[in-house]
């Protein structure tokens, strides 16, 4: 053999070597680039997991923070002994409408599960319950229960389907008058008239006269939404607001029209009436007093 041919084989057999090790060291370049992407990825999604879990406990805790509270249940409410004796009575008066469980019956009466203190107060309280016959609106009439066995029927109403209790205590705020005025007419004067003497609705339904309804009735009907009413809860108006609104309502049923006889109120279509016939009067008594003068 010669020795160009020992000198050759010899240099192949190191660049083999070279080419080795080079194909070893990217091998292990590309397994740890490899094992860091992993680990990068791992890292990303354990932090967005954390972020996600930080938003949610903020919001549980900002909303807790700045809901509105709930309604302060009454003695009543709780009191054993007051629901049992709103069953016995809601089983005598009402349960042939509304069911053994409140779930309502078909064509007679809605479910109560829901409705609260607040609803079976208002329609207990101003005559409304127990109906006489369906309708398109229960119109106020005597209570057929006294004060303690309508508080003992709400109790039981509201012992069974939960729902809005109006709170005890002072239910005006006269320093509030002027926005109570404000909100009244933002949220009440389009049906209950700014007068507070009501209204005609569609399909035969009307909005009632303010000026038999108590503080906790006109409480109880915000909370509730009695009829074609819509319901004003804690988020919409709050209780200071709905105070404010109380204190408006027995103001204005309180004050004497200065412009003398309110015509009942109702603005101005029985005045635009009583205007175009008297005026109408008037010219057609001197149109005859100057005929017969000339």
């Amino acid at each position: 053999m010669a020795v160009s041919d020992v000198i050759r084989r010899s240099g192949n057999q190191s660049h083999e070597q070279e080419d080795r090790v080079q194909i070893h060291r990217v091998g292990s370049h590309g397994e740890g680039g490899g094992r860091f992407r992993r680990r990068s990825k791992s890292i990303r999604r354990l932090t967005g997991v954390a972020a996600l879990l930080f938003a949610l406990v903020a919001i549980g805790f900002g909303y807790s923070a700045l809901a509105p509270t709930g309604q302060t249940a009454s003695a009543v409410a709780s009191d054993p002994q007051a629901i049992a004796a709103g069953k016995q009575l809601y089983d005598n008066s009402c349960i042939t409408c509304h069911g053994a469980n409140l779930q309502g019956v078909q064509d007679r009466g809605v479910p109560l599960i829901g409705v609260g203190q607040a609803a079976a107060y208002f329609q207990l309280s101003t005559g409304r319950m127990p109906a006489t016959a369906n309708g398109a609106e229960m119109p106020r009439k005597i209570p057929m229960f006294n004060e303690t066995q309508i508080d003992q029927i709400a109790a039981y109403i509201q012992s069974v389907g939960g729902g809005p209790q109006v709170p005890e205590g002072q239910l005006r705020d006269d320093a509030e008058m002027s926005k109570g005025a404000e909100l009244y007419r933002l949220n009440c004067a389009s049906c209950h008239n700014f007068t507070g003497r009501g209204g005609a609705l569609s399909q035969g339904k009307w909005a009632p006269a303010l000026d038999e309804a108590t503080d906790a009735q006109v409480y109880a009907a915000m909370l509730s939404g009695p009829e074609s009413m819509p319901t004003f809860s804690d988020a919409q108006l709050t209780p200071d607001e709905k105070r404010a609104i109380i204190s408006f309502v027995r103001a204005n049923n309180q004050t004497i029209s200065p412009g003398g006889y309110d015509l009942g109120g109702f603005g101005p279509a029985p005045e635009g009436l009583i205007a175009f016939l008297v005026g109408m009067g008037a010219i057609v008594a001197i149109t005859l007093w100057s005929g017969s003068r000339s």
